[in-house]
């Protein structure tokens, strides 16, 4: 960032920095000191909110950073973009992943007060609104204003604005784009959302046409009598992401894309899970169990299992996130490119209506909050601050300059080396470079679009088929009441009901049997304050109206 000569520019900074130490001056009374190494309120340098904060301090400092989940396995300082990023800034960061259930151990931290550094989870996780209730984490707004005003220049206000309470912003999300974001590239989004087959099964049975509940059912049977095993063992007809207490996203978000459900009719929310589209697949996947097309495994398998069956080819068709299987197809691809796992059009409603697949929205994906226990708040918001900015961004997709990329033909590029081993073994890419948002807690979809390479293939198929059909459903996102509400209660007694439910649907005997299991989640719903429910986020729809608005 080059800094400004004009006399005007000086004397602004100087105002917004005395400015900055008189109200650290009038807040270190209340405030005392902070964290482990109870660091002082007040700024260690000059604030100067034209100049990224993080290079007044590059001295060693490690930071714990907690991320709520157990899948993920990188570590910092390994590679050479992360080694890059300590070099350059001087931090260091220690990441702490659960080994068992994430919200047995986020919750038993919670309970006593002893978060990490930074915490990053889902944005709409009923932890956030547990620790910003309870004190456990620091306005970021509060931290920007007295540490690092260049926080205000590299932040989005539409994110910010979306993420206010109470004039109070606690977290910055990733994967995250506002609707100016959207209008600017829109068109060049995809969405993660696919339905998936084996290439050579689909193709000796014959491409068929999924779509309807008759093809679907067809061809899931044809490709179990063409191809009963895969290296000795049964083959899987479909498979899904992994179920949970609450229900499993396969079922839900994605057939409701796929089925071209609408979030609302005549300028309200529709209550997406009594439409008749929807129940009417429910009912074919209940079919397809009942005619041995469904394996018990997708019941119980977590994704460790799933991601393995995926590597041995074992599932014909998949509900399933195109780029939580990157890794494995590429393996497959090198193995033998027609083993690879493409998408294709799967379910659809009676009107073969092409799906309407989310794209990046205002909400994003994980939200990145910073502890009332931080060791050290200025360097921390300073630090965040450098993560959401293009610097920072960039740094975390090309790592170092000549090491991992160049500029080639007038462009940053990866380096040969790089993006072959990038192409083509993912795996080694991410432990040997650690590049292209390998730590992905703070990347802006917007920027990847500058850097990203063209893909190839296996990649190329699945990502190129969800173009034109994503969607910015912004306005659909937070619209649940907190977790500890009346309403937030009732809300996950019923969510764990459906997490009951949905298995059973499945497993239904008989559409008899369905239709009563059906009936009586109904009915669980409307004694569980349905209508308080809707009429919350009815009104939560409003305010998200409003806010996108301003």
């Amino acid at each position: 960032m080059v800094k400004s000569k004009k006399s005007l520019s000086i004397l602004m900074s100087m105002s917004i920095a005395l400015v900055s130490v008189l109200s650290a001056c009038s807040d270190s009374a209340s405030e005392g000191k902070s964290g482990k190494q109870g660091a002082s309120s007040a700024p260690s340098s000059t604030v100067n909110a034209n100049e990224p904060g993080w290079k007044s301090s590059t001295d060693p400092i490690t930071f714990n950073w907690y991320l709520n989940y157990s899948w993920f396995t990188g570590k910092w300082g390994v590679d050479k973009t992360t080694q890059y990023i300590t070099k350059k800034t001087g931090v260091n960061i220690n990441y702490i992943v659960p080994a068992g259930n994430e919200n047995e151990k986020l919750n038993t931290m919670i309970a006593s007060g002893s978060l990490p550094d930074f915490i990053t989870l889902d944005w709409n996780a009923d932890a956030v609104d547990k620790m910003i209730k309870g004190g456990l984490v620091l306005p970021l707004n509060e931290l920007a204003e007295q540490y690092d005003p260049y926080f205000f220049k590299t932040a989005d206000p539409a994110k910010l604005n979306w993420y206010k309470q109470d004039g109070k912003v606690y977290g910055y999300p990733n994967q995250s784009s506002s609707p100016s974001d959207f209008k600017k590239y829109g068109e060049n989004y995809t969405s993660n959302n696919t339905f998936l087959v084996r290439k050579d099964m689909y193709e000796a049975i014959g491409s068929p046409d999924m779509r309807t509940p008759e093809g679907f059912l067809k061809a899931l049977k044809a490709a179990k009598e063409k191809f009963p095993e895969i290296n000795g063992q049964p083959l899987i007809p479909f498979g899904s992401q992994e179920f949970t207490s609450t229900g499993n996203p396969s079922f839900e978000t994605s057939l409701f894309e796929f089925l071209s459900i609408p979030n609302e009719k005549d300028g309200k929310l529709y209550d997406r899970t009594t439409d008749p589209e929807y129940i009417r697949w429910l009912k074919v996947f209940r079919e397809a169990n009942a005619q041995g097309l469904v394996s018990k495994d997708i019941l119980i398998d977590k994704r460790p299992q799933i991601e393995e069956k995926i590597l041995q080819g074992r599932y014909f068709a998949m509900m399933f996130p195109r780029s939580d299987i990157q890794n494995q197809n590429v393996t497959r691809y090198q193995q033998d490119p027609n083993s690879v796992y493409i998408a294709v059009d799967g379910p659809a409603n009676s009107n073969l209506s092409q799906p309407k697949l989310s794209g990046p929205s205002i909400a994003g994906w994980t939200l990145t909050l910073i502890s009332k226990n931080v060791k050290d708040k200025e360097r921390a918001i300073r630090f965040l601050t450098y993560l959401i900015s293009e610097e920072g961004n960039k740094d975390l997709f090309f790592g170092e300059k000549g090491v991992t990329y160049d500029v080639i033909d007038g462009k940053d590029q990866f380096l040969p080396e790089a993006l072959n081993m990038y192409n083509n073994d993912r795996s080694s890419f991410a432990k040997t470079y650690g590049a292209s948002y390998t730590f992905w807690m703070l990347m802006d979809p917007s920027l990847n679009l500058k850097w990203a390479p063209a893909s190839v293939e296996p990649i190329k198929e699945p990502e190129d088929w969800t173009r034109g059909k994503v969607v910015d459903n912004t306005v659909y996102s937070n619209l649940n009441p907190s977790a500890t509400s009346p309403e937030g209660i009732s809300l996950g007694k019923i969510n764990t009901q459906w997490g009951k439910t949905l298995p059973k649907l499945i497993l239904s005997k008989s559409e008899a049997e369905f239709e009563d299991t059906w009936k009586e989640f109904q009915k669980y719903r409307s004694q569980h304050e349905l209508d308080k429910i809707q009429a919350f986020q009815d009104a939560a729809f409003k305010r998200n109206l409003d806010k996108l608005k301003e």
